[in-house]
C-alpha cells in the first residue's frame, strides 16, 4: 500500500483515480489443473475471465486472487474512488467476488444479506457477519451477465487460520471466545432474521486482519508480484490464488460468518425446509430422515464443526463409500456410536413423512432424479420398531473416546 499511498499524495486529483501498472504475470504449464478447474463441473464459460489490472465498474482496479470456488472466484482490489469526502485520504481494498454467469445463488445472496444489515442493526451480533458494501453488475466479452459484491476483506478462513498455531489447533481459550461471539451471531441469524445458514464450515467462517499493516504490507508486494496463470480450453484465464498473508503478528482476529448463496429463509415459526442440505459432514439427522428442517440444523451443524476445531480433525470419519459418494447410512450409524438410539419421536416422524415428495425432483449425480428425501438418500434406515438394523450392513469402526483407541460398533 505504501505504492499506492505515494500515488495519491502526488497528485490526489488526477493518479488518484488511475488505474496502476500491475507486473507481467507468469505462465504454468497448460496441463497443470488451477483452483477452480479441479471443481466438479467446471464450466469455463461462467466464469469471467478477470485478470490482474483489470478495473471493473470504474473504480475497483483488481490485483491480486484471494479465493475461487464452484460458482465464483474472488479478488483483492483497490477502491480509487478514496475518501467520499475528503480526497486526499488513501484508497481503501475491498474483497470483490465475481459470479459466475446465469448464478442462481447470487441475487438470493443479494437479498439475504439485504435483510441480514436491516433486520435489527442495534442488535450486537449484526456485525458478526460479512454483508457486502457494494453490488453491481459487469457483461464479459462473451455477453454474459456477472453479479459482482465488494466485501470488506478478510484475512482467511478458519482452516487456514488454526494452522498458525501449535498442531494445527486453536488454543481452547480463543476456541471458548469464538464459540460466545459465534453463537451471538447465530441467534441474531435465527431470531431476528428467521435465516438458516445451511452451508456453516470452516471455509465460511473468516477472520479479520488482526493489523491493518498486515493488509497493507501484501497490497504493495502485489504491484511487484506476478501473478501465475494459464489459460484453459476455452482461452480463458486462469489464475493461481495468492493468499499467504504469513504468521499471525498478534492474535486480535475477530471472526464472522460469510457466505449467504445457500441460506434460506423461514418466516414464519413452524416453517420447515425440506430439501436436502449441508456439507456432507455436517448434516444434521432430521434431513437425511426428510422430517424437515429449521434453525436448530445450523446449531448441529455448529456444534460439529467446534469439535473439528476443538481436536484438529473432523469428528465423522466414515461418511463417504469407496467411490467417495456421501453413506447415510454410515453417517446415522457413526452418530448413534456416539450419542446413542435417536429419540422415539424423531424416527417415528420419520417414518411419518416417508411417502412425502417433494414439490419439485432434483437431479443428482449420474443424472438421476430424486422426488424425495428417501430416494436422495437412500432409506429407510430403520425397521418398524425403530430399530437400528438397518442402518449399515457391516461393523463401523467408532473412535468414541479419542485417546483410548478404537471400539466396534457392528450393526
Amino acid at each position: 500500500m505504501r505504492s499506492i499511498r505515494c500515488a495519491v499524495r502526488r497528485s490526489f486529483t488526477t493518479l488518484h483515480r488511475r488505474p496502476l501498472p500491475v507486473p507481467t504475470s507468469q505462465r504454468l504449464p497448460q496441463n497443470e489443473p488451477v483452483d477452480e478447474e479441479i471443481c466438479p463441473g467446471y464450466n469455463s464459460k461462467k466464469f469471467y475471465p478477470a485478470r490482474p489490472g483489470d478495473v471493473l465498474n470504474d473504480h475497483y482496479q483488481i490485483l491480486v486472487k484471494v479465493g475461487w470456488g464452484v460458482s465464483s472466484t474472488t479478488w483483492f482490489a483497490r477502491d480509487m474512488r478514496g475518501h467520499p469526502r475528503y480526497q486526499w485520504e488513501p484508497e481503501g481494498v475491498v474483497a470483490l467476488k465475481i459470479t459466475n454467469a446465469d448464478s442462481q445463488t447470487g441475487a438470493r445472496e443479494r437479498d439475504i444479506e439485504d435483510h441480514i444489515a436491516k433486520a435489527d442493526p442495534s442488535h450486537r451480533g449484526c456485525a458478526l457477519f460479512r454483508a457486502y458494501l457494494d453490488s453491481f453488475e459487469i457483461c464479459s466479452p462473451e455477453g454474459e451477465r456477472h453479479l459482482c459484491f465488494a466485501y470488506e476483506p478478510m484475512r482467511e478462513p478458519v482452516w487456514i487460520f488454526q494452522r498458525r498455531f501449535k498442531d494445527g489447533v486453536i488454543p481452547l481459550p480463543l476456541i471458548k471466545t469464538y464459540v460466545r461471539v459465534l453463537l451471538i451471531g447465530l441467534d441474531y441469524l435465527h431470531k431476528s432474521c428467521s435465516i438458516v445458514h445451511t452451508d456453516l464450515k470452516l471455509d465460511n467462517i473468516m477472520v479479520t486482519f488482526e493489523d491493518p499493516v498486515v493488509l497493507n504490507e501484501f497490497m504493495d508486494s502485489q504491484l511487484n508480484t506476478a501473478m501465475q496463470y494459464k489459460t484453459d480450453l476455452s482461452s480463458r484465464p486462469v489464475y493461481r490464488c495468492c493468499n499467504d498473508f504469513g504468521p499471525l503478528r498478534k492474535v486480535r482476529n475477530i471472526p464472522k460468518i460469510v457466505d449467504f448463496g445457500l441460506s434460506t429463509r423461514l418466516p414464519c415459526q413452524n416453517d420447515r425446509g425440506i430439501y436436502p442440505i449441508q456439507p456432507d459432514h455436517y448434516r444434521a439427522p432430521e434431513v437425511i430422515l426428510g422430517c424437515g428442517w429449521s434453525t436448530s440444523t445450523d446449531i448441529w451443524n455448529f456444534g460439529v464443526l467446534l469439535w473439528d476445531m476443538i481436536q484438529g480433525r473432523e469428528l465423522f470419519q466414515h461418511i463417504h463409500n469407496t467411490q467417495g459418494h456421501y453413506a447415510a447410512k454410515s453417517h446415522l450409524a457413526e452418530m448413534i456410536g456416539f450419542l446413542g438410539p435417536p429419540p422415539r419421536e424423531l424416527v417415528e416422524k420419520a417414518r411419518s413423512m416417508s411417502g412425502q415428495q417433494w414439490p419439485e425432483p432434483i437431479k443428482v449425480e449420474d443424472d438421476e432424479i430424486c422426488a424425495s428425501a428417501m430416494e436422495y438418500f437412500g432409506g429407510p434406515f430403520f425397521d418398524g420398531d425403530g430399530m437400528k438394523t438397518r442402518i449399515a450392513p457391516r461393523a463401523i469402526n467408532i473412535i468414541d473416546k479419542p485417546n483410548q483407541g478404537i471400539s466396534c460398533m457392528t450393526i
